[in-house]
C-alpha cells in the first residue's frame, strides 16, 4: 500500500486573446478496490464553470466552459490517493477460458461489442497474421498467450517518447519499429482484438519510485496501457511498454475503446491564424 500525490499541470499560451470552446478534462483517477481517492481538485485559470458527468465507460469527465477571451489557459489537477494493488497478482480465470481459443458467453460477447472488434483497417490481413504468430498450437494457455503478445511488442518495437499529438496506427508502429507508450497500447489492444479478445485502452499515470521504468520521466509521467477481458478474472492490466501484468504501479484515469476517448485534456479555441503559441504539460507522482 502506498499513498501518492499527483500534480498534473497543462498550460496553453496564445499570442493574443482567443475564445475558448468547452474543454473536456479527464483528470480524476478511477476508484476501485485497489485505488481510493482522498482528494481530487481541478483549478482552471481563467475561471471556468465546471460540470461533472460520467461517460459511457464510467469515467469521470469534467467539462470546463469559459465566459471571456483569454491569452492563456492553465489547468491544475491535484489528486491524493491510496494505491493498494499487488505486484504479482494471481488471476482466477474461469475454467472454460484457461485455454485459448475459448468462447465468450453470449452476454459477455454482447456487452463487449465494439471492444472486441478491430478498430483500424487491415486490408491485406497483416495485422491479423502478426497477431496469430503468437499463438502456439491449436490450444495454448490464455494468460501465457497474452503475456507473449505483450512482451513481443516491446521486442519488436523500440520505445521512443513523443511529445507531438496523435497516435500511430498499429501498422505504422510495426512498419516504423518505434513508438511511445500510447502506440504500444494501441498495437497491443488491436492485436488482441484480432485474436478475438475484448480490449480497452487505458490512460493514467505511472508511479516508478526506482526511476527505471520505461516511460517514466522526472518526478512522474502520464502513461497509456491496455486491459483485456478474461472470463473469471475480469479486466486484466497489461503494460506492453514495460512487459508487465497487473496495475501495482499504474493509476488509471480513463478507459475507452480508442485512445482518442481517453485524452486527459481536449478542447478548442477560436482566434486569428497564428494565435496558438505553445502548450506544456508537467506531471509529478510522489509518495506522501
Amino acid at each position: 500500500m502506498v499513498s501518492l500525490q499527483i500534480r498534473h499541470r497543462t498550460v496553453y499560451r496564445y499570442a493574443r486573446a482567443v475564445d475558448l470552446g468547452p474543454h473536456r478534462l479527464m483528470l480524476r483517477p478511477r476508484e476501485s478496490r485497489d485505488l481510493r481517492l482522498t482528494r481530487s481538485d481541478i483549478v482552471v485559470s481563467p475561471p471556468a464553470v465546471i460540470d461533472w458527468a460520467h461517460d459511457v465507460f464510467g469515467n469521470a469527465v469534467a467539462t470546463a466552459t469559459f465566459a471571456a477571451p483569454t491569452a492563456h489557459l492553465t489547468i491544475d489537477a491535484t489528486t491524493d490517493l491510496v494505491l493498494d494493488a499487488v505486484a504479482w497478482p494471481i488471476f482466477a480465470v474461469a475454467a472454460a477460458a484457461i485455454r485459448y481459443p475459448f468462447r465468450y458467453a453470449d452476454e459477455d460477447w454482447t456487452d463487449l461489442g465494439a471492444l472486441a472488434r478491430p478498430q483500424h483497417p487491415d486490408p491485406t490481413g497483416r495485422m491479423a497474421k502478426w497477431a496469430r504468430a503468437f499463438v502456439r498450437g491449436e490450444s495454448t494457455d490464455t494468460l501465457s498467450l497474452l503475456k507473449d503478445l505483450s512482451g513481443g511488442i516491446s521486442a519488436w518495437v523500440f520505445y521512443q517518447s513523443r511529445d507531438d499529438e496523435g497516435t500511430q496506427t498499429p501498422l505504422e508502429t510495426l512498419d516504423r519499429g518505434w513508438g511511445s507508450c500510447r502506440d504500444f497500447a494501441v498495437l497491443f489492444a488491436e492485436a488482441a482484438r484480432h485474436l478475438g479478445f475484448g480490449a480497452r485502452i487505458v490512460s493514467g499515470y505511472l508511479h516508478a519510485p526506482d526511476r527505471t521504468t520505461i516511460g517514466f520521466a522526472d518526478a512522474g509521467s502520464t502513461h497509456a496501457w491496455a486491459e483485456i477481458f478474461v472470463p473469471g478474472a475480469g479486466w486484466i492490466t497489461f503494460d506492453p511498454t514495460n512487459r508487465s501484468v497487473g496495475g501495482f504501479n499504474l493509476i488509471p484515469v480513463a478507459v475507452g475503446r480508442t485512445i482518442l476517448q481517453v485524452m486527459p485534456v481536449a478542447g478548442s479555441f477560436v482566434g486569428l491564424t497564428g494565435s496558438f503559441m505553445d502548450m506544456s504539460v508537467t506531471v509529478s507522482v510522489t509518495a506522501v
